[in-house]
């Protein structure tokens, strides 16, 4: 009697219940013909989206597709493919009508790429998607036309960048964070050294280049090595350091097959601190060392440098070939290192030296990337592309609330510069064009509102007396700051066109140019960096907001950092 009652109890609930939905105006559900198939699916694909870039260090790498199918009825089939080449297919899908799933390729080769999605419905309607992207090398040569055949940065790693070499590691060298350019330099140990691969397939005539922060603990140690065995120097070459704590020599010996040449090179001053610009060329009949683009000696060779036996480069030591004259481990930094397959001349190599003093280079040709290292670029908000330049093809231009920010390892220098193109918009009549500040957590108004000054630099703009935009810089010191107001000099009209930005930083004195022009100079008491992690370009975000610096709205070209105080000679040769 009681299973009774509950099961009337139950169908008079439902009653009441159904009662209800009509008494609301919810209609019973009731089935609905879907129709004819007549529409072709819709497909989507958001990872990769078009023009993506993969820059990784491995020579082959992975890309994660994904993508959306839509139907209006019904979908039955999905094809991907790489290049035109099926990678998965499907037709088995929880919901037969939005498909949103991902596909994982794992042979991605450098080059130009294509990613196709295709759907077919049940009527056999069919849409289909590409989008391309590219897989670049983790470094494009900059010296290409000079024969670039080595280069290793030594940027917390022991690779060969132009063929993704390692150099096998023997005892325990390390990296130093003080170094000429990026984010470290090679910095030898006892009893440790690289050997990297290296047959003399480089040719007869070469050139080698590297910046040194010479050591004169120990007195004698070898610094490039690349022999056949350990007792002949009738093969390969030898560079190497001896003297004392106050003074190196540093000599290069080449192998010739039958016999050896020598050349006692020069003498740099040891444990200066300084970092010193080395190269050597070898042709058929001489070799020549330099010292930052000066020759310092040149001796004759009896005929070609002989490769036979040769394999390996050792870098920061004599090695297994040339350590019997106690030229062992190197303490000294080496930083940069690069061959090239060709004899340069001084102003190549001098042109060398000027190249290097680029920390960070973004042409800003339809693309947010640094062209002097694998630096990561963080695009903040939604800037484009100007569809003018004032050099290159395409230039950055702003948009409210958008930005870039990069990281700052590799950039914080001793002393430095900055150079750009700039095509001002006056609205808002106050921005941030460049800032490298710490994070201000003591401020009220963290973490809205930023305004630590102590180090770093913030380079502005604010609207002057004149109605004109007043170009400003600020610098800290590591406990105070330093003001460099141009006046009105530093005014730039609202309708100017493009006008050339610089400014550069030393120890004790900072200069902001326009048009290569000095606007305004001024002493400062030091440049600190302390607390600097990051990079913004065309915005006080996130670091400096609390005067409404916000995102600048001009457009921007050719940006470049360098880790020295450019002249005004260089600033103007820059112009022309």
């Amino acid at each position: 009697m009681r299973n009774i009652n509950i099961k009337l109890l139950g169908l008079f609930s439902f009653i009441l219940l159904f009662a209800a939905c009509e008494y609301e105006g919810i209609d019973p559900i009731t089935p609905v013909d879907p129709g004819a198939d007549a529409a072709n699916p819709e497909v989507t694909i958001s990872s990769p989206v078009e023009g993506a870039t993969i820059n990784v260090l491995e020579e082959v790498s992975s890309v994660t597709i994904k993508f959306e199918v839509e139907d209006d009825i019904e979908v039955a089939n999905i094809e991907v493919a790489v290049d035109g080449n099926t990678i998965a297919t499907m037709n088995d899908f929880l919901d037969y009508r939005i498909v949103k799933d991902q596909v994982v390729f794992d042979n991605v080769t450098n080059g130009e790429h294509t990613v196709t999605v295709t759907a077919t419905d049940m009527e056999g309607n069919t849409t289909s998607k590409t989008v391309s992207f590219s897989k670049e090398p983790p470094y494009t040569p900059k010296f290409d036309a000079l024969g670039e055949y080595i280069y290793m940065p030594f940027d917390g790693a022991y690779i060969d960048l132009m063929t993704l070499k390692e150099a096998d590691v023997v005892g325990d060298p390390g990296f130093t964070n003080d170094a000429f350019l990026g984010s470290a330099a090679y910095k030898g140990a006892s009893d440790a050294y690289l050997n990297l691969p290296f047959d003399g397939s480089i040719g007869e005539e070469f050139t080698a280049s590297f910046w040194y922060k010479v050591s004169g603990d120990p007195g004698r140690a070898g610094i490039l090595v690349a022999g056949d065995d350990a007792d002949d120097r009738q093969q390969g070459f030898r560079l190497f350091r001896e003297g004392n704590a106050d003074e190196q020599r540093l000599k290069l010996n080449v192998g010739t097959g039958t016999g050896e040449s020598w050349n006692d090179g020069g003498v740099l001053k040891a444990d200066s601190g300084e970092w010193v610009h080395v190269a050597f060329t070898v042709t058929s009949s001489t070799s020549t060392i330099y010292f930052n683009g000066t020759p310092v000696n040149t001796g004759n060779l009896s005929g070609p440098i002989d490769w036979s036996g040769v394999e390996e480069l050792t870098i920061g030591h004599g090695g297994e070939t040339f350590s019997y004259w106690d030229h062992l481990y190197d303490s000294s930094p080496i930083d940069e290192l690069r061959f090239f397959d060709q004899a340069l001349t001084q102003e190549e190599i001098q042109g060398l030296i000027s190249a290097s003093s680029v920390t960070l280079d973004m042409p800003f040709d339809g693309q947010f990337k640094d062209m002097a290292s694998n630096r990561d670029v963080t695009v903040v908000g939604d800037p484009g592309f100007a569809g003018e330049s004032k050099e290159g093809s395409n230039a950055y231009a702003g948009a409210a609330g958008a930005y870039l920010t990069l990281p700052s390892a590799g950039l914080t220098s001793e002393t430095f510069s900055a150079t750009m193109w700039y095509k001002l918009n006056a609205t808002p009549d106050r921005a941030g064009i460049l800032v490298m500040g710490p994070e201000d957590t003591e401020n009220a108004g963290y973490p809205e509102t930023q305004n630590k000054r102590t180090s770093g630099f913030r380079f502005f703009r604010e609207k002057g007396a004149d109605g004109h935009q007043r170009f400003k810089l600020n610098v800290g010191n590591g406990t105070a700051d330093a003001w460099v107001d141009g006046g009105t000099a530093a005014d730039v009209a609202n309708d100017a066109g493009w006008v050339h930005l610089a400014f550069t930083i030393s120890q004790s004195k900072a200069i902001v140019y326009i048009d290569g022009q000095v606007v305004k100079d001024a002493d400062i008491s030091g440049l600190d960096w302390t607390g600097v992690e990051i990079v913004s370009v065309m915005s006080g975000a996130p670091r400096f907001t609390a005067w409404g610096h916000m995102s600048d709205q001009s457009y921007l070209d050719g940006l470049r950092f360098y880790n020295k105080v450019l002249t005004q000679e260089e600033i103007q040769a820059m112009i022309q």
